[in-house]
Parts: C-alpha cells; structure tokens; sequence
C-alpha cells in the first residue's frame, strides 16, 4: 500500500508535465479549445450573439494560422506534429458541428481576415494570453473606420453596372491592334472556403450527428397511392417518401440528390404538402423562370410570380414569389 501512492503521485506528475510540453509547442490550443466550447454552449442553448460569431470567426482564423505554424515548424518532433494537429482537428470538429446547427456561421469564413475591431481584440487578447509577442500595430487598435469619399451619388451607384459583354465585345474588335502586353492581374480577395481544412469537419457534421449517430434520418415508406402528383405526372419513389416525411411533420432537410433527380418538385410539392404559402424562393438568377414553369408544372392551382429588378411589377396576390440572390436587399 505505501508504495501505491507514489507511483500515482509519479504517473500523474508524468501526465502534467506531458501536457505542459505540449502546450509549451502551442499554447494557443488550450485556449481555442477553451473558447470553441463556450461558443458550442451557446449555439445548444440557441444563443449565438455578436460576440460568439465573432468568436467563431477569430477561432477559425487562428486555427488555419496555427495549423500552417505547426506544418511549417521544424524543431518539433513528427510525434509532436501529429498530436498538435489532432488537437486542432478537435478544435475545427467543433466549429464544423457548430457551423452544421447554424449555417449562417458558414459565411464568416468568407471574407480575408476578421477586420471588425471586436474581433481584432479577441485575436490580439487570445494571443497576448498564450504568450505570442505580437508587432506593435497589432497592439493598437482603434474603432475608427476610414471613410471613402464617394465618388457618386449612393443611389446612382447601388444601380450601376458593367455588362461583361461590353468587355468581351472591345476585345474582340478586329479593327484594334492586339496588345500584346502582360496584364496585371486584378487583386481579387482569397476566399476563405479554398483549401479551407474546415470544410472535411464539416461534411463530416452532416453525416454523423451527435454520439456518432447518423446524421440524416430514415424517411417513411412509400405510400401505395399516389395522390400529390398532377394528371399526367408521377413522381418518383424517393420523391415520394420525402413528401411522406413532410406529411408527417418535418420541415427543415437538406436535400443533396444528383441533378436531374427532381430537387425543384419535391420542394414544390413539399410546400404544397405544408401548405408553405406565402412561399418565398431565393434561387440563382438564371433558374427563376425554370421553378416558375416548375410551380406551374406540379401545382397548377399556385400562382407564382418572378421577381426583376425593383420589383414594380410583382402580382402581390401570387402563393410563390420567385426571386434571385442579387436584387434580395431591394
């Protein structure tokens, strides 16, 4: 018995001291980890605010740049390596999982940098707190935001635009000489989704749900008669089951069919099953008109309306309102 307790004593000594050189190779881990599990609180708790988006913002960030750190360090052992990208892939798992329960998380990691001075601080705090000696103008940050002097009047600016066509059309005017020189490229901003080690987490939050379930859930049988579809038409079966579902009850899904598997009219009839009227549409420009014909196709007793420009000329009395992401904000 006397000698039990110094071998414990010495084997939990061991494990501290595993730790602290762990940490000592990356001691901003600890605190992602820290910080991803307050923000992962409060998405459960459905109280994702400001401050928890920017959170996860300036989590994500340092992840990518903590990654690359730990790729490109060569004093640390390929041992060290491999359990401080672990760590980090435990880190991001999180963040998918959050991002799966709110997608509109998923949007933050598209601009270049976290440029809010909210989330400056958070990075400059997170990173003064594991020790990181930080340049001086990323010490000091101020809320000012410079201001560009208009160069035209809000209102004519929000409506201009530069068909492409235009371009293609002086450069493709036989009567120039060809300019031969290089062109410099435009410096176009790198979207944070390329590459992005985030997006593996994250599909793999869809498959798998919490505990390692399935994440996708088993759909109702095929019903033996099929009463949604219009004279002349049939649906089919998995396009039936799905419905079967939304008869049920369920409203949010995620539908990932190939093309061509009838995505437009299972969600057509879907509202028709819900009765998800007034129903609005929010599709990419060159496919209003095709769900138009769509909600005409499968529910011939809906009237849809597809939404252009300013929208001066939307038939209010329509169940469908059809428009594009560009014109959304007008």
């Amino acid at each position: 018995m006397p000698t039990t307790a110094p071998a414990a004593q010495s084997t939990s000594r061991r494990r501290k001291n595993s730790s602290s050189r762990r940490d000592d190779d990356a001691p901003i881990i600890p605190i992602l980890a820290r910080k991803v599990r307050e923000v992962e609180a409060k998405s459960q708790r459905g109280k994702l605010g400001p401050t928890n988006r920017s959170k996860f913002q300036v989590i994500a960030f340092l992840v990518r740049e903590e990654r690359a750190r730990v790729k490109a360090d060569t004093d640390v052992t390929d041992a060290t390596r491999a359990e401080l990208l672990k760590r980090l892939d435990g880190v991001a798992t999180i963040l998918a999982k959050t991002a799966a329960r709110d997608t509109s998380l998923i949007q933050l990691l598209e601009v270049d940098q976290a440029t809010s001075p909210v989330a400056k601080r958070m990075r400059r705090d997170w990173l003064l707190e594991s020790g990181a000696e930080l340049p001086p103008d990323e010490l000091i940050i101020t809320d000012r935001v410079p201001v560009a002097a208009p160069v035209v009047p809000a209102a004519v600016s929000s409506r201009q635009v530069f068909p492409p066509q235009i371009e293609a059309r002086r450069e493709a005017n036989p009567f120039l000489p060809p300019d031969l020189s290089r062109k410099p490229h435009a410096d176009t901003p790198r979207r944070r989704l390329d590459g992005w080690e985030l997006m593996g987490p994250l599909y793999k939050a869809f498959e798998t749900g919490a505990g390692g379930t399935a994440a996708s859930m088993d759909l109702p049988p095929m019903p033996e008669f099929d009463r949604l579809s219009p004279k002349g038409l049939e649906i089919m079966p998995h396009q039936s089951r799905f419905l079967e579902a939304v008869r049920h009850g369920h409203r949010s899904f995620l539908l990932a069919d190939e093309p061509g598997l009838g995505k437009t009219a299972e969600s057509v009839l879907a509202a028709s099953v819900a009765d998800a009227y007034p129903l609005l549409v929010v599709v990419p420009n060159v496919v209003k008109m095709n769900w138009a014909r769509e909600v005409h196709r499968w529910t011939p007793q809906r009237r849809a309306t597809v939404i252009h420009g300013d929208g001066e000329n939307i038939d209010a009395f329509a169940d469908v309102f059809i428009v594009n992401y560009e014109i959304l904000d007008r």
